[in-house]
């Protein structure tokens, strides 16, 4: 967090970091780390995090290592909703758009979950990774084909929509983070149920779980989180993939660990490549969903390789 504070197209001494915080003098630099160091930093560890136990949760459920918010179409849901809220009914209120993420990353799980529990064989990871990636890409022309339509807003939505913490301000976070805040702590109380859903649904209902209300919960946990996420930041991509297996690599598959661990790397990944995204360009920021998305998509091509041969 400190890093992320201090670097950017102007570095920032120590110094000069705790100056603007503790003898604020209305200076460039002390201007700078306040209206915009300390938010972006804020915010990318809260998105961060979330989108981490969102993504771990997801894999868990469905028991797929390929589930995220954005290849299960959660991110292109949430997001679709937000820009015809913005487009044409000119909502603006972060709590209502806060609404709106929500029922739209609702939504999207819904038609995923349903499309992908279709056929004789039930739900299997390589249909819901199919009817994920479908509807995201459905969800994703649909957006692109309003923003044609709304050239007034097209310019602050296409931003927007390619994910970033640059220009967000403090208050995006005071009236989301209550919601997100709710989806870590339900995250941590059903730690020990995702270790007995990850043996196997008669596994688990043979052990007594009320196996409908943990999937329930599970699905509104990563509605909270990843429906908060895209409507601060924009639909930031891979966080949600990435991090678990990293996680995984380091503490096992126990999810007491998964879930803590989730929240500490995720928001060191996305600071991170917001930091590279800062830095790579003389003068020119790269958007954090872009780095994302850059460092994402060889560890998908790997996962789904690596996955290719196994039975589903």
């Amino acid at each position: 967090m400190l890093l992320s504070i201090m670097l950017g197209f102007k570095n920032m001494s120590i110094q000069m970091v705790w100056d603007s915080i503790f003898h604020f003098n209305q200076s460039n630099e002390h201007l700078i780390i306040r209206s915009s160091r300390i938010p972006r930093t804020v915010i990318a560890t809260v998105v961060g995090a979330s989108l981490a136990i969102a993504g771990g949760l997801m894999q868990g459920l469905t028991r797929n290592p390929l589930a995220s918010p954005a290849t299960l179409g959660v991110n292109a849901g949430a997001s679709f909703l937000i820009v015809i809220a913005v487009s044409f009914l000119g909502i603006q209120s972060l709590t209502s758009l806060m609404i709106v993420g929500l029922v739209g990353a609702a939504l999207a799980s819904f038609l995923v979950y349903f499309l992908g529990s279709l056929g004789r064989d039930g739900m299997t990871p390589v249909k819901l990774t199919l009817s994920g990636t479908a509807m995201a890409a459905l969800f994703a022309s649909l957006t692109q084909g309003i923003l044609v339509m709304n050239e007034k807003g097209l310019e602050e939505l296409l931003f927007w929509l390619t994910g970033s913490v640059q220009g967000r301000k403090l208050e995006m976070v005071s009236s989301i983070f209550p919601f997100i805040f709710l989806g870590w702590i339900l995250a941590l109380v059903i730690m020990k149920q995702m270790n007995v859903l990850a043996l196997g649904d008669e596994v688990a209902k043979g052990l007594g779980m009320k196996l409908g209300l943990i999937k329930l919960l599970t699905g509104c946990i990563i509605i909270l989180l990843a429906g908060g996420s895209v409507a601060i930041a924009g639909p930031i991509v891979f966080v949600g993939l990435i991090v678990p297996h990293i996680v995984r690599a380091l503490v096992g598959i126990d999810y007491r660990w998964i879930i803590p661990y989730s929240i500490l790397f995720g928001a060191l990944f996305l600071m991170s490549a917001d930091i590279g995204g800062r830095l790579i360009m003389a003068k020119q920021e790269i958007p954090v969903g872009v780095m994302t998305a850059i460092i994402g998509t060889p560890f998908f091509i790997y996962l789904a390789r690596r996955n290719a041969g196994e039975k589903v």
